[in-house]
């Protein structure tokens, strides 16, 4: 989950970081971008200093650039609370570009604001009501577009809490914003299996086309292999096979081609450590060509899933069938199963 944070000053987003960081969400704020970029500067921080800046670098870069910067370091294991988002272009940027993003808005009433500001001494904060009035009404909203727009960022809102009491009524209310907007998707076992056959095919050292198969019993991997050249010879990377460095055309020289492939491989690994996969799943990122669908057949696995059509695989397909094997096309990049 992503969390952005929103609101004018001494609304509480600070403590609301706080409680979520307690909650192991990390944190980050569009700030810290601004402040990167003073540093390489060589320029010293101050409020005035990091709404120039901060404009500046939407102006030149784009009004959802802080965000973009920002996104770069996102992991997709964690969750996030991003402070500061100011610009509808930002909201923009984290909506499209990370998962469940939610915006949180804060708020209370100037009044309440001023006297925690007085409370907290921080140097260069208004001490005055007019001075923060003043202050905030650039924040609100500019025809310049690079300039802060909070009034819209807070139409944006997917939830807003009223911060006029306590911490215990403010920890209340985003425990409550947590329940209610809290939720994550899990892949499907298709997805995960298929997602890892193409991790694993990363590790190919074939020159024409990277292919990986993975092999599990009761949703457990059992084996893994990618096509490249056996064991002790050299990788077809680096010229050991002469059909794949030539870029010999589809279909021909069959002969002359020194690597296994990848169902072949993760057979024939399961072997070589005495792993038996009879009543297995094979996943593959290509349907099997003719060759490692008899050795699919005859290994005992019982269903074959695949991502993309292999160019020459019409037979395979055709014998599988014929073999009573369970057959599956699942499209990951599609994300459903046929």
């Amino acid at each position: 989950m992503i969390i952005g944070l929103s609101g004018p000053y001494a609304s509480g987003k600070g403590e609301v970081v706080a409680y979520l960081r307690r909650r192991s969400f990390y944190s980050y704020s569009l700030s810290d971008v601004i402040r990167e970029e003073l540093t390489q500067r060589g320029l010293t921080e101050s409020r005035e200093q990091m709404i120039e800046l901060g404009n500046a670098l939407r102006r030149d870069h784009g009004p959802g650039v802080l965000a973009e910067r920002l996104v770069s370091k996102l992991l997709p294991d964690r969750n996030y609370v991003i402070d500061s988002v100011r610009h509808p272009m930002e909201v923009a940027v984290l909506r499209e570009r990370t998962p469940h993003f939610q915006l949180l808005w804060l708020d209370a009433d100037v009044a309440v604001r001023l006297a925690r500001i007085k409370a907290r001494q921080r140097p260069g904060d208004p001490a005055t009501l007019v001075t923060l009035r003043e202050l905030e009404g650039r924040e609100q909203g500019s025809a310049a577009p690079e300039a802060q727009q909070l009034e819209q960022v807070r139409a944006l809102a997917d939830f807003s809490i009223r911060n006029e009491g306590g911490l215990e009524g403010l920890h209340d209310a985003v425990q409550c914003f947590l329940e209610r907007c809290f939720h994550f998707e899990r892949p499907s076992w298709d997805a995960y299996f298929m997602s890892i056959a193409r991790v694993v095919a990363s590790r190919s050292n074939c020159v024409k086309r990277k292919v990986a198969a993975v092999i599990t019993l009761d949703r457990r991997i059992i084996s893994t292999g990618y096509n490249g050249t056996p064991r002790g010879v050299r990788n077809c990377n680096e010229g050991g096979c002469p059909r794949c460095n030539s870029f010999a055309e589809g279909g021909t020289r069959l002969d002359e081609c020194l690597c296994s492939h990848g169902e072949e491989n993760s057979i024939t690994q399961a072997a070589y450590h005495g792993v038996s996969v009879r009543g297995g799943v094979l996943y593959s990122t290509f349907s099997p060509c003719l060759f490692c669908t008899k050795l699919i057949i005859n290994a005992g696995i019982a269903e074959v899933v695949y991502n993309a059509e292999y160019p020459l695989g019409e037979v395979a397909l055709g014998l599988l069938r014929e073999a009573g094997i369970k057959l599956r096309r699942f499209p990951l990049d599609e994300g459903a199963s046929e």
